[in-house]
């Protein structure tokens, strides 16, 4: 894919994750890019290493949404402290 369409999806994943979580997450866009991406990369690696994704097999889209959800709140967890 390149580095502007995992841009990109990592957009549209960063922000489904925001929608979906409720509460206030004040982060810029670039956080938002950032979550979504190591969303998809957390989905990735947690799913390879549960056997639910073979090695070299990236999650899809709903793996890395789920990802991203799970690492916004962990980021709200922090920033709460």
């Amino acid at each position: 894919m390149g580095i502007i369409g995992t841009i990109f999806i990592g957009l549209i994943v960063g922000l489904l994750a925001r929608f979906l979580k409720p509460g206030d997450d004040s982060m810029g866009w670039i956080l938002t890019i950032l979550l979504g991406i190591g969303g998809s990369l957390a989905a990735t690696y947690g799913g390879q290493a549960l056997g639910i994704y073979q090695a070299g097999q990236g999650a899809g889209f709903i793996g890395a949404l789920v990802g991203a959800v799970v690492l916004l709140v962990i980021y709200g967890l922090i920033k709460k402290n």
